[in-house]
């Protein structure tokens, strides 16, 4: 008896030890930000991978009030997990949780964020599962760990809940729910601790430029990154890369970088790094031939080293305990193996003036990487080296080009939060155009860049419609590397496929400032309709012309809205799939204009328009200011000017911002840039525009501007 009273003792220790809710202190590290610490979180999380200093902007924004109430807030660290418990109003909604492919509405789901290739379901396993939300009530929560974490995203009912559902009967009551209002966002994280962040807004845009500057801003690309890319087939020599090069000179199609396939290695899955001496016998020669011509070489690879590899044998030590596909995996949370493995990609690649990388295979299936019985030298678990390494990899090849005073832009296939300063790009193996802005909408959610590359098309009608999509993205990008298709595949639409192309160039000023806004102050590039003003329950319901029609969503909560976007300060894209000769676009509160010609299509209404084929619809919101250049070939190299068109659409005084760099260099991190105004004026009934002067020793690549007034009379 004696010894069962003992044993019984011992377990109710275990459990007041083992489990116990915690209060979380929140600490205010920056204005609107807050950081609150409970347990003992692991002390490898993604903060600590990325490694990045948060934003000097942050200490300049304005103090916000804690946006929750501490009290609804539960954390409680049970037998080596963390339990966290968020408050959930019922006229919320939620987004973010990472690169979503197929929703932008998050709450009611059920996700275990979980680094991955393309998932079919939305189910938390994806190229990027950055673990923070933002609230439609303007604020976000962000949860700093590497571990896979189950998020119940207002998908389940305590029975000690503050705001408990009513009970209903299903029998009786035809309003009967099988998924009843829930009060919280729970997160179980498979540690003994957390560290976590809030956000305030006002806005929810507000809450991601903030999240975005803790992980250091936006990643500014140099301007080339901006025009167009080709990545040519796998097996492609150098001549064939010239060749290539000449054709699209030749046929008027501008052309920025050429992206090299696994080919150009001497072997690849798994690989050597090296160049294959029969396709490339002098890559130096030919790197630097196509860069004076205006073109950039970008390198295909994976990270996973072949026995054939001369770094092989010096690597092996700092490697995991499994291969994948036969190759060894660096632990490239170690200085050595990050040492080894870059050093050999400057000498090979950076130092004969390689622009970036592709690196492929950082995110999934289960069946393509390390499995989660995997150790590394580190001792870091396999599921956090799995849920960083995207950010590994990113991080340590950019700081190659730092040191070499060389900007790039790359591609990866895997990221997480931390991230949103590396300047890489997503893309996947995923060819759905409708998914495609899906996720381009989420990556402005998760703070990631992603593009919806080319590949092939059926049909010259699908051509031209993903052509148009990707030059209104982050990398405009054809990937032939199965496919050794090139603009004018489909000449029946080869002209249209280069007015998309050359107008891709002409916005390099408006793209450039757009980045500039991403890394100064957080902005995401391209994001989705919740976060622009006037879009949701304030829409009006007013007809206006024939061609408006009364507006059917009176709550921006109540309906996903995942096929249209915005694209910098001023411009709303609605792009048009195959086989659509008409579609509706949601115009927010406040006057709209078409892009092209400047007409007035509505003011927070749903329009129909039947655009047809030659061009993707833009819209452009009232004080819009647009900075053009030439249609140039190659992106403006630094120290070369270009003249400026600058359309201005409405009838009102505005001002814009104009930003400049040399493009390619660091220097803009030692106040080599400027800012200028745009700024257009009523002077005696008539507008004019004028732009500040460049400051003394500042950049100025500008030469003659013209104003173009394109906006017509409003009826």
């Amino acid at each position: 008896m004696k010894r069962k009273f003992l044993r019984l003792s011992f377990f109710v220790i275990y459990l007041s030890f083992s489990s116990h809710s915690q209060s979380v202190n929140w600490r205010e590290i920056y204005p609107g930000v807050w950081k609150g610490v409970v347990g003992k979180p692991d002390v490898y999380n993604l903060l600590n991978a990325a490694d990045v200093q948060p934003s000097p902007a942050l200490q300049k924004l304005q103090k916000a009030a804690f946006p929750l109430n501490n009290t609804d807030i539960s954390v409680e660290v049970k037998n080596g997990k963390t339990y966290l418990r968020f408050p959930l109003q019922r006229n919320e909604q939620l987004y973010g949780f990472g690169l979503n492919f197929q929703t932008i509405h998050q709450r009611g789901r059920i996700m275990q964020l979980h680094v991955d290739h393309y998932g079919k379901s939305d189910n938390g396993r994806t190229h990027a599962p950055t673990p923070f939300y933002i609230s439609s009530l303007g604020y976000g929560v962000f949860v700093n760990s590497s571990k896979y974490i189950d998020v119940y995203a207002g998908s389940s009912v305590r029975k000690d809940s503050k705001n408990p559902p009513e009970v209903q009967d299903r029998n009786t009551d035809d309003s009967w729910s099988a998924h009843p209002y829930s009060d919280a966002v729970e997160m179980l994280v498979p540690a003994e601790g957390i560290e976590m962040y809030v956000f305030a807004g006002p806005k929810p845009v507000n809450v991601i430029e903030r999240f975005n500057l803790l992980s250091g801003g936006g990643c500014l690309p140099p301007r080339w990154g901006l025009g167009f890319t080709q990545r040519v087939n796998r097996l492609y020599t150098d001549a064939q890369v010239k060749a290539e090069a000449k054709a699209f000179s030749d046929k008027g199609f501008p052309l920025d970088f050429i992206g090299l396939e696994p080919g150009w290695q001497s072997k690849s899955y798994p690989c050597t790094f090296e160049w294959d001496k029969t396709r490339f016998p002098n890559p130096e020669k030919v790197v630097k031939e196509m860069d004076e011509v205006g073109v950039k070489i970008n390198l295909w690879t994976n990270p996973y080293v072949s026995p054939d590899a001369e770094i092989y044998s010096a690597i092996k030590p700092f490697t995991g305990s499994h291969t994948v596909w036969n190759g060894i995996v660096p632990d490239l949370s170690m200085p050595e193996a990050r040492k080894i493995l870059f050093d050999q990609f400057e000498k090979e690649h950076v130092k004969i003036g390689v622009s970036g990388y592709k690196i492929d295979e950082v995110d999934g299936y289960d069946s393509y990487v390390w499995p989660d019985v995997a150790t590394f030298p580190s001792r870091h678990t396999s599921e956090q080296m799995r849920q960083t390494y995207g950010l590994l990899v990113q991080k340590y090849s950019y700081e190659m080009f730092r040191k070499n005073n060389r900007r790039t832009y790359s591609l990866v296939r895997g990221s997480n939060a931390g991230g949103s300063s590396f300047p890489y790009v997503i893309y996947n193996d995923n060819y759905s155009h409708e998914e495609f802005i899906t996720a381009l909408i989420n990556s402005g959610y998760a703070g990631v860049l992603w593009t919806p590359e080319v590949r092939a098309s059926k049909t010259s009608e699908e051509w031209l419609r993903r052509f148009q999509t990707v030059c209104f993205s982050p990398m405009a990008m054809i990937n032939a590397w199965a496919s050794s298709t090139q603009p004018w595949t489909f000449p029946e639409v080869a002209e249209q496929v280069k007015e998309v192309a050359q107008l891709r160039m002409r916005m390099m000023p408006y793209w450039y400032s757009t980045f500039a806004k991403y890394h100064y102050e957080g902005t995401p590039p391209f994001r989705g309709m919740s976060l622009e003003d006037g879009f949701g329950s304030d829409l009006t319901k007013e007809k206006t012309a024939t061609n408006l029609e009364e507006n059917p969503y009176e709550e921006a909560t109540s309906r996903e809205v995942k096929d249209q976007y915005m694209a910098g300060e001023y411009l709303l894209v609605a792009p048009m799939f195959t086989g659509q000769t008409s579609r509706k676009v949601i115009l927010p509160k406040g006057k709209w204009y078409d892009f092209y010609n400047g007409n007035f299509v509505g003011d927070g209404q749903v329009i129909t328009i039947t655009p047809g084929l030659a061009k993707i619809p833009v819209f452009v919101k009232e004080g819009g200011i647009i900075p053009l250049m030439p249609p140039l070939l190659h992106a403006p190299k630094a120290g070369e000017k270009v003249d400026l068109e600058i359309r201005v659409y409405g009838k009102k005084p505005a001002v814009s911002r104009l930003y400049d760099d040399d493009g390619e260099t660091f220097a803009y991190e030692k106040d080599q840039y400027s800012w200028r105004d745009l700024i257009v004026e009523e002077k005696n009934g008539v507008l004019k525009g004028r732009i500040s002067e460049a400051e003394n020793g500042k950049p100025n690549n500008f030469g003659r501007v013209k104003w173009h007034f394109i906006t017509k009379s409003i009826k």
